[in-house]
């Protein structure tokens, strides 16, 4: 087993392949010490892991195969209930920003990582899903459960995949690519929030590794993104998924959720990254921020039909919350200052009443 100095450097080599280095480029850019650096370099030519103009030797790829990443689960099953109202027209996944369909931009980066398996776990609109299994050779394994169960309804149908994994949300967008051919060990992304924030927060030990998970903090570390189930991590969680499953406060919650349950046995460690590089878009006011043509034109017919009820302009609809409703799909927003309702049926007219 590589020391995780030893790994940090010839991954970093791995994935840069310059003709040379320096030891100070790779200090800074592996938060490992210059003197660390220093001795770690000689060790590694020392066990003839790296030659005499730092090229990664055979005997390196057989130390750096137990990390290498077997596959990636993109879950993309849940309604997206509070991006309304373009939800209610297409899966969130399938939503264009910047120029490219969120979840087509994820299954690339991926693949630009060297990760080939990827499996796309669909429910809602599954059928406007389907097409990737061809565009890119995913495989599509169909939860049906999504409408009434969290999404340990979709980790249960792919725990014969869970190796060294990656398990993704399909509505993340990642300005820089996060993947990589090879991880040292298991990981949660997190942001931090300046102040306070309702998010699952997290606190580390000294080495990192995540101590404890509470919904709510200020000034705090919490989970957004992407994570790394490596191989023990793996095999320990689906035992402790297949043995709770059948309990309802499991299927009707979050996988994190039984993870937190279980924190002690289950070694995680936190991945630090800002919040430029990582977003989630909860509503489209929040879209709107980061892409500005969904301000004035989000190609939805249902914003278009209020704007041509209402004689307004879609930069004029602000606010949009969904009600929760177990017979109707509906939401509340604002335009000019004056609250609105949107009773959406499909294949009916739909309906607008201003709020009393």
């Amino acid at each position: 087993m590589l020391k995780k100095e030893e790994f940090e450097i010839l991954n970093y080599i791995f994935k840069t392949k310059k003709d040379t280095y320096t030891q100070r480029e790779i200090s800074s850019v592996t938060n490992i010490s210059f003197d660390k650096v220093n001795t770690t370099l000689k060790e590694l030519k020392n066990k003839h892991f790296l030659d005499d103009s730092y090229k990664l030797t055979k005997d390196a790829f057989l130390q750096l195969e137990p990390y290498k990443v077997d596959n990636a689960i993109i879950m993309a099953a849940g309604t997206s209930s509070r991006f309304a109202p373009l939800s209610y027209e297409k899966p969130k996944a399938l939503l264009e920003v910047k120029g490219e369909i969120l979840i087509e931009r994820e299954i690339l980066q991926l693949k630009q990582a060297g990760i080939t398996d990827i499996t796309v776990v669909v429910g809602y609109m599954k059928e406007k899903m389907f097409y990737l299994a061809d565009k890119f050779k995913v495989n599509i394994v169909v939860n049906k459960d999504y409408y009434r169960f969290n999404n340990t309804s979709s980790l249960i149908l792919v725990t014969e995949k869970l190796k060294n994994t990656y398990i993704c949300s399909s509505d993340n967008y990642f300005t820089i690519n996060p993947f990589e051919r090879y991880v040292y060990r298991s990981y949660y992304c997190c942001v931090f929030s300046k102040g306070y924030t309702n998010e699952y927060c997290v606190t580390t030990d000294e080495k990192e590794r995540i101590e404890s998970v509470k919904i709510g903090s200020e000034n705090s570390w919490y989970m957004l993104g992407h994570v790394f189930f490596d191989k023990e991590f793996s095999k320990k969680f689906v035992n402790i998924l297949k043995k709770e499953y059948s309990k309802k406060e499991v299927y009707e919650n979050l996988w994190e959720d039984l993870y937190i349950k279980h924190i002690k046995e289950l070694d995680m460690y936190i991945r630090k990254y800002s919040q430029d590089e990582i977003k989630e878009f909860d509503s489209l006011d929040e879209l709107r921020l980061f892409d500005e043509k969904y301000i004035f034109d989000s190609n939805s017919k249902i914003l278009k039909n209020i704007c041509k009820v209402l004689k307004c302009t879609e930069n004029e609809i602000k606010n949009i919350k969904p009600i929760k409703s177990a017979t109707k799909t509906s939401f509340k927003f604002e335009v000019k200052g004056k609250i609105y309702v949107y009773r959406y049926v499909i294949g009916k007219e739909e309906n607008i009443y201003r709020k009393r």
